[in-house]
C-alpha cells in the first residue's frame, strides 16, 4: 500500500492551476442555480420606506391610550399623507407609515366606534414598524461573487429590480462510460452485461455541482478507440470524466490512453471505496488543457469520488466557495468498524437529538451496493488503521448541495 496516495495529495494535484471559467449575462429568471461572477451592490434601500408589519392603526406613540379620530386609510401600494396631529391612520400590512406616526397597533387591540378608535396604552415608539433599509442599505454589498443563486438570493436580487446578472459559464463536461459489459437501459441484457447506473447518477451530480454535461459516450474495451474518444472529448469539454477502465486489468485502457496523449497527475488513492481513481489533464489543439477525472466503475466508488473530487474541482472552476469544500460535522458513531491502511468513507444517516448528532452506518458498505447511497446524509470519515466503537466521536462530511 506504500504507493497509494492520501486524499489530501490528490486534492492538491486536482486543484493545482485551476482557472475559473468565463462569464455570461443571463436574465434573472434563468439564473437559478448559477454562480454569481461579480459582486452586486444595492442601489435601493430595502424596504424603500418605513412600512407597517401588520394590519392595524398608525399613530404617534405619545397619543396611545386615547380615543383618536381616523384621519386616513393607507393600503399597501398607495402613498400616505402626513398624519394629522392627534389622529391615527387605518393602515394595512406593507402600507407606508405616514410622516408624524412612529408606531402601529394591531387591529385586534383596538376598539373602533365609527370614525374614531381607542388605542391601548403603553405602545412603544417603533412598534410594528419595518424601518427603511432594515434589510438592505443602498450602497452595501448585496451579494458577493461566487454566491450560488438559490431561492433567497434570487429574491434578494429581484428586490432591487435587477433583471440581468453576470454568472459563471457552466463548465462543460464529457461523461464517458467504459466497458463492453456496460449497456444502456432499454436494451435487453445478455449474459455478463450490466445496465449503466453510473451515467444517470453522475450526470445528476455534475449538474447539481454546476456543470453542463454536453456529451455521454460509451467507450468499448479498445485502446485505440479509448484514445480517439478521449481526444474528441477533450476538444469540446472543460472536464472529461470517465467511469471504469482505470484499474490494472488487461481491458482497462483509460490510464494507458491518458498517459499516451495527456498527463497523469495522480493514480491509486489510499481511500475506500475508490482506490483506482486517476487524475490528470488532456491537451487540446489550441494548447489549453481539459481536466480529467477517471472514476472507478463500481457505482458507490463513483458516487463517493464525485463528491470528494468532482464537486471541489467544479467549485474551483466556478470560483464558488461553497462548492470547494464539504461541510464537516462531528457525530457520535452509531456503529463499530475497523479499517485497514485506507481511509474509509462510510455512508451514514445523521440523527439529531437533544444529546447531539449520531451517525448510523448502512449495514453493507460494499462498493457495489448503490442502495447505501440513496438515503445517505453524509460520509463518515474513518482514518486508516483505526478501530471505532459505538459512541466514539467521528468526523462526517455532510452531503449538502
Amino acid at each position: 500500500m506504500a504507493d497509494l496516495q492520501p486524499i489530501s495529495a490528490a486534492l492538491e494535484a486536482l486543484l493545482a492551476d485551476v482557472n475559473p471559467v468565463g462569464t455570461e449575462s443571463v436574465p434573472l429568471e434563468a439564473a437559478a442555480g448559477r454562480v454569481l461572477a461579480e459582486a452586486v451592490t444595492a442601489e435601493l434601500d430595502v424596504p424603500p420606506f418605513d412600512n407597517s408589519a401588520m394590519d392595524g392603526y398608525a399613530l404617534r406613540a405619545a397619543d396611545a391610550g386615547h380615543w383618536l379620530p381616523v384621519s386616513q386609510r393607507i393600503a399597501a401600494g398607495t402613498p400616505a399623507a402626513e398624519l394629522v396631529p392627534g389622529s391615527c391612520a387605518r393602515i394595512f400590512t406593507g402600507g407606508e407609515i405616514p410622516h408624524g406616526a412612529d408606531c402601529v397597533v394591531m387591529q385586534e387591540r383596538v376598539e373602533v366606534d365609527g370614525e374614531r378608535a381607542l388605542m391601548p396604552s403603553g405602545i412603544p415608539s417603533g412598534d410594528n414598524v419595518r424601518l427603511r433599509g432594515r434589510d438592505v442599505r443602498q450602497g452595501s454589498v448585496l451579494l458577493n461573487a461566487g454566491e450560488r443563486l438559490e431561492a433567497a438570493a434570487l429574491g434578494h436580487l429581484a428586490g432591487q429590480g435587477i433583471t440581468q446578472v453576470s454568472v459563471r459559464l457552466r463548465p462543460r463536461v464529457a461523461l464517458l462510460s467504459t466497458g463492453d459489459e456496460i449497456i444502456d437501459s432499454g436494451t435487453p441484457l445478455k449474459p455478463g452485461q450490466l445496465y449503466n447506473s453510473n451515467r444517470p447518477m453522475l450526470k445528476r451530480l455534475l449538474e447539481n455541482f454546476g456543470a453542463e454535461v454536453i456529451s455521454t459516450i460509451s467507450v468499448p474495451d479498445s485502446y485505440d478507440r479509448t484514445v480517439e474518444l478521449l481526444t474528441h472529448a477533450a476538444a469540446e469539454a472543460d472536464l472529461v470524466v470517465t467511469t471504469g477502465g482505470v484499474s490494472v486489468g488487461e481491458e482497462d485502457h483509460v490510464k494507458a490512453a491518458l498517459e499516451a496523449i495527456g498527463q497523469l497527475d495522480m493514480w491509486k488513492l489510499a481511500i475506500r471505496p475508490g482506490k483506482p481513481l486517476a487524475l490528470g489533464r488532456l491537451p487540446r489543439n489550441d494548447g489549453s488543457q481539459a481536466r480529467f477525472v477517471g472514476l472507478p466503475g463500481n457505482p458507490v466508488s463513483g458516487f463517493v469520488g464525485a463528491w470528494l473530487f468532482l464537486r471541489p474541482l467544479l467549485g474551483a472552476m466556478l470560483d464558488c466557495p461553497t462548492l470547494k469544500t464539504l461541510p464537516s460535522i462531528a457525530a457520535s458513531a452509531g456503529f463499530a468498524t475497523t479499517t485497514g491502511p485506507r481511509e474509509h468513507y462510510m455512508r451514514v444517516t445523521l440523527q439529531f437529538t437533544a444529546n447531539g448528532v449520531t451517525a448510523k452506518a448502512f449495514d453493507d458498505q460494499n462498493s457495489g451496493v448503490l442502495s447505501s447511497c440513496i438515503n445517505a446524509d453524509a460520509f463518515a470519515v474513518i482514518p486508516p488503521n483505526s478501530t471505532i466503537v459505538e459512541g466514539d466521536m467521528i468526523r462526517c462530511l455532510w452531503l449538502a448541495g
